[in-house]
């Protein structure tokens, strides 16, 4: 499924293979590769004494290369890195490393101060590379690919640091406009593209009882707020010498009872008090400021969802139309659990040695109490449900049992039968009537086989035959023949001048053979 080489450096071309899919090839003792969509991947392997590896990794100038060659796809691509030697009780000697993929490379430069107004997401990604590009070797440098990700007004005003290049684009770009870094290689090098959206949404199910090996459910309510301290704009105060550094805000106070907050019953049932405060700079109006508090409540979200998910890569054996790839969406079928969503691959773990393992974290999903609440009792009233399966099943199965026991009486009764018969008698006549067939071929086989006869070989008649019959001819004038040459002669002088009609020829014959049998002889 997967071929490892490792590349002494960029002009190793060739590599040498440290992991084959086939049996007889060079096999690595472990090895996995994690894929994430927001951060830089990673692969660890081990490898024996008898591995090609051993003792000619050097760590941050071996470069390393997983492909699927099933797909053709590139599974990781990058370098090495620190190496960890062991040895076990039984005297095994291993080594284990860790990798890094080729977007780690923007680790390896710092940026330098500069002030940019005015400037697209696409040119200030560009300086940022630009910098980076400056520093590094040929084979570390990055084109700049697709920019898909925007704001509202398309340009940015930002400072640069001095800060590695990869924590400028994630301070800079990632954490305050979004998207992901998504890495391409090319012909003439390597491309880095910053995209909005990632993934397509694919055919490919993870159902459990099909090919959801086993599954767990993180469920976070901590940042869960039951009572909210709505606060709007600040209040100038009238003190002109006051110094306060915190200023007073506009409340709910008048508008709701002298309490400057708001609870949600229903949460506190379930949580506790958990108070914390909000600030809506732009609301001057308690009324308002109330209402907005109220909506807030309304719409947070109490639980966030994450799901870690290890299934059977059944595209491996054509089963599934395409396997599970990072960054894709997929519907994923647990009744237990109360899912049946489609969710994002956020993180994928691929199992070098053991393919059809995978693992996947599937993203966040938040959601409200009552979907909380929903879920959990849908999750009991799905397992009630296969209680009542089970038990159906175990009915349909007894009946099974019934008709079982009833065939197998019949079957007995039916070995009853055949040992109340003449079966030796039938046996005899059987092996009488084997006996006349056999019989029959032996006379069939016992039918001469005729072929045309020759002058040399006997056939449907005998040699001597066949010759005397060859050399019979028609007579001439000259020669014999079927008749002798006189014969021929005499008869080639007969000849007719008039036509004869037969029929009248042989009616006129057999009246004068009439008149001669009547007449009477004289005495």
């Amino acid at each position: 499924m997967y071929r490892v080489t490792i590349h002494s450096g960029i002009n190793d071309v060739n590599g040498t293979v440290i992991h084959s899919p086939y049996v007889s090839g060079q096999k690595l003792t472990a090895g996995s590769i994690k894929q994430v969509i927001d951060g830089i991947d990673s692969m660890s392997f081990e490898i024996n004494l008898r591995n090609a590896g051993w003792g000619v990794i050097k760590p941050l100038t071996t470069l390393i290369k997983v492909i699927n060659v099933k797909t053709g796809i590139v599974e990781f691509d990058g370098r090495i890195l620190k190496p960890k030697q062991s040895m076990s009780s039984g005297g095994d000697f291993a080594t284990q490393y860790d990798c890094e993929s080729v977007l780690a490379y923007l680790l390896d430069s710092s940026q330098r101060h500069g002030e940019y107004r005015n400037m697209t997401i696409a040119q200030f990604l560009q300086v940022i590379l630009n910098n980076h590009n400056a520093q590094v070797e040929s084979h570390k440098r990055f084109k700049l690919g697709q920019v898909t990700v925007t704001n509202s007004t398309d340009n940015v005003y930002r400072y640069l640091g001095y800060e590695n290049t990869y924590d400028t684009i994630k301070d800079k770009l990632l954490n305050r406009l979004g998207g992901y870094l998504v890495v391409r290689r090319e012909s003439d090098g390597l491309y880095l593209d910053y995209l909005a959206e990632i993934g397509k949404t694919s055919a490919t199910e993870i159902k459990l009882r099909r090919n959801l090996k086993d599954m767990s459910r993180e469920i976070d309510p901590t940042e869960v707020v039951t009572r909210l301290v709505p606060l709007g704009a600040e209040i100038q105060s009238e003190d002109e010498t006051a110094t306060d550094a915190s200023k007073a805000r506009v409340n709910i106070k008048s508008v709701n009872n002298n309490l400057d907050y708001l609870d949600d019953v229903r949460l506190i049932a379930e949580f506790g008090i958990i108070e914390k405060s909000v600030v809506f700079n732009d609301v001057n109006q308690p009324n308002i400021l109330k209402t907005r508090g109220q909506q807030y409540l309304t719409a947070q979200k109490t639980a966030r969802n994450s799901f870690d998910l290890t299934f059977l890569d059944l595209s491996l054996n054509n089963l599934d139309p395409e396997s599970v790839n990072r960054g894709d969406k997929y519907n994923v079928y647990n009744p237990i659990f109360g899912i049946n969503e489609t969710l994002q691959v956020i993180q994928k773990e691929i199992n070098i040695v053991n393919p059809l393992d995978v693992k996947a974290n599937f993203g966040d999903k938040f959601k409200t109490l009552t979907q909380y609440q929903n879920e959990l009792n849908k999750g009991m009233s799905r397992y009630e449900d296969l209680e009542k399966s089970v038990s159906n099943q175990i009915q349909t199965i007894g009946a099974l049992k019934t008709q079982i026991d009833n065939v197998s009486q019949s079957v007995a009764d039916i070995n009853t039968e055949i040992n109340e018969s003449d079966i030796p008698g039938l046996v005899e006549a059987i092996a009488d009537l084997n006996d006349v067939v056999d019989q029959l071929n032996i006379a069939i086989g016992n039918i001469p086989n005729y072929t045309p006869a020759t002058q040399t070989k006997d056939g449907l008649m005998s040699s001597i035959d066949k010759t005397k019959l060859d050399e019979i001819q028609l007579a001439t004038g000259t020669t014999n023949g079927l008749l002798a040459k006189e014969d021929k002669q005499k008869l080639n002088r007969i000849t007719a001048n008039t036509s004869i009609d037969l029929d009248q020829f042989m009616l006129d014959f057999l009246a004068l053979k009439e008149v001669v049998e009547n007449m009477q002889p004289q005495e």
